[in-house]
């Protein structure tokens, strides 16, 4: 299975720092040529960003035929962030910075103040449904100045999720809500994020029929909003992509569970170990002779000279979270503290191609 590094001068976020660029706001990091091409050949009243979640480029070329919409209108490939999640990717795009600096760094993660591990999105202990407060604790440690209201200060701006004010029922509403809003005659810049085909997929697999149909609505839902727009530069994104995956229990192996301080935190597939006083050398050993394949097992120190989570100055947490060692999927497996964990047929978080390549769409009404 290939594997690819993070390219952080050809990823998510450098397509968030060039649409910065083009509303003349300030910049974090350096933009995409590709999407600043687009942006040079002429002024458009309306910018549309189209964000589809687990939407990576292998699956696209596998569900959907090269003349299909969104493979006709592909311009190239870029990355995801690392991990290829939706907290760390969509908060790259979100913020212009990368995971590294905003501290999103996967859907689960420490927190030394709680002295627990914590699901972000939900706002719940980890593997469970009990909430930890009415406020996001890592909106309330991790903040960040959206590109949504740095842009809304240069023209209207709007965010369209399935939650939050702006929600949204189901993609044909996310498209109904973004033609009425460019019915008032001044620029806009929307930026609209949908949980498929990520939902469809963790639970029914990259290659099954309902996955297949999800494809195919999505790429026709979104060809049908394009060609009802005028003036407006559709950018379609995707945050990371899919792989079919298994689980490993790593309860089941009591010498590398036994060596561990607490929960694993950031992502299945990118799976952070805080390792007991004395046990550092025990547990990578043990960790290498049951797992001789499939995961890429780097130390803290490793994962700093490597820059995995991204250029930048560190989130002053950043360490904390990172725990003594990263175990990174290159193959299908993820692993799991305990039969309390994640159970799906899909998942990312891991190096593969499939998990890494974005496309960058792009459709000039």
């Amino acid at each position: 299975m290939k594997t690819i590094e993070i390219n952080y001068h050809k990823c998510l976020t450098n397509v968030a720092n060039s649409l910065l660029k083009y509303y003349g706001c300030k910049t974090y990091h350096e933009t995409l040529p590709e999407l600043d091409e687009e942006f040079i050949k002429k002024e458009y009243q309306n910018i549309v960003v189209l964000l589809y979640d687990g939407m990576g480029t292998k699956l696209l070329e596998r569900n959907l035929t090269k003349k299909d919409f969104l493979n006709k209108y592909k311009k190239c490939n870029i990355h995801s962030v690392f991990p290829p999640t939706t907290p760390a990717s969509t908060s790259s795009v979100l913020s212009g910075k990368n995971p590294n600096e905003h501290g999103w760094l996967g859907w689960d993660l420490f927190f030394k103040e709680y002295n627990e591990v914590i699901s972000l999105f939900p706002n719940t202990y980890k593997d469970t449904k009990i909430k930890v407060s009415e406020e996001s604790v890592c909106e309330k440690k991790y903040p960040y100045n959206s590109i949504i209201k740095m842009i809304g200060e240069k023209v209207d701006a709007i965010g369209l999720f399935p939650f939050k004010e702006t929600q949204y029922d189901g993609i044909e509403d996310m498209h109904h809500k973004i033609i009425e809003i460019l019915k008032e005659n001044h620029p806009h810049f929307i930026y609209a994020y949908c949980e498929n085909p990520d939902y469809t997929m963790h639970r029914k697999k990259t290659d099954s029929k309902e996955t297949i149909h999800c494809f195919r609505n999505i790429n026709d839902q979104t060809e049908k909003l394009c060609k009802q727009l005028k003036n407006t530069l559709v950018i379609i994104l995707a945050d990371h992509g899919h792989i079919n995956s298994e689980y490993i229990t790593l309860k089941e192996y009591p010498t590398i569970y036994n060596c561990l301080e607490r929960d694993v935190s950031i992502e299945p597939r990118a799976c952070s170990f805080k390792i007991k006083r004395g046990k550092k050398d025990i547990f990578q050993k043990e960790f290498h002779k049951q797992f001789p394949t499939g995961f890429l097992l780097l130390s803290k120190e490793e994962v700093l000279k490597r820059k995995l989570f991204g250029l930048g100055k560190n989130n002053s947490h950043f360490e904390e979270c990172i725990g003594d060692f990263i175990a990174i999927a290159t193959g299908t497996k993820y692993l799991r503290y305990d039969e309390h964990g994640k159970n799906y047929d899909s998942m990312h978080g891991g190096i593969t191609e499939e998990e890494v390549l974005v496309p960058l769409i792009i459709y000039r009404s």
